[in-house]
């Protein structure tokens, strides 16, 4: 199984759906680079769009790629936004953050028309839960939110880099917490998000219109339910 080859051929089939005159929401991660670096080739070759980037990392490969950038704040709605993710569900359902970039990733998500995930076939699951779910904190509360999540049966974990804490782009902390066991996550996702402290979830439980899987050579697109 090549799993590069899965994220490239999702990222090429979900570029097709963006038109001359776009404003697209760039998502960040493996799959969404194969995404940027083949639209990097189409602004080349004559498209016109404008690009959101959804992390510093995004936005220093799209602007090296010579893709036009604006702000959020400077359009009214993103026309189609495209991202990976760590794992999704039969619902269309969500696990997002591995990377880090999860709480611009869900703003952009949010302030667009059209959301697309593109993934490889094992990002495909029954049950979300065995990606462990990152919530993004403030530091200041991070000690206290881990013994909230510890009276709530929660096992969590703040994540490090290099033997230290990892930063987000807006210098918050992530924590990565054992979800797998619980099964009503819209409830989990109001618990969590009620905690003071805790900026954003990587649970993105609605925002996704369309999946485009890579499984071998091919690509599978599975629609949201209405």
């Amino acid at each position: 199984m090549n799993l590069d080859n899965e994220k490239r051929v999702a990222a090429m089939e979900a570029v097709k759906l963006i038109e001359n005159g776009m404003i697209v929401g760039l998502g960040s991660g493996s799959t969404s680079a194969f995404m940027i670096e083949e639209l990097g080739k189409m602004v080349a070759n004559g498209l016109r769009i404008k690009g959101v980037p959804s992390s510093e990392a995004t936005h220093d490969l799209a602007k090296k790629l010579g893709i036009p950038l604006v702000d959020l704040e400077e359009v009214d709605k993103i026309d189609i936004n495209i991202d990976g993710a760590d794992e999704f569900d039969p619902q269309l359902r969500l696990i997002k953050g591995g990377g880090g970039a999860l709480l611009r990733e869900k703003i952009v998500a949010h302030n667009s028309a059209y959301n697309v995930i593109i993934a490889d076939s094992t990002k495909q699951v029954e049950k979300l839960g065995k990606f462990k779910l990152p919530i993004e904190t403030i530091p200041f509360a991070t000690p206290s939110i881990l013994k909230e999540l510890k009276g709530q049966g929660l096992n969590s974990e703040i994540r490090k880099k290099n033997n230290a804490d990892y930063l987000t782009d807006q210098n918050n902390m992530i924590i990565d917490i054992d979800i797998y066991e619980f099964s009503d996550l819209d409830t989990l996702n109001i618990m969590l998000q009620n905690i003071p402290g805790i900026v954003e979830t990587g649970l993105f439980l609605k925002s996704t219109d369309l999946v485009i899987v890579g499984k071998g050579d091919q690509t599978i697109k599975i629609h949201r339910k209405n």
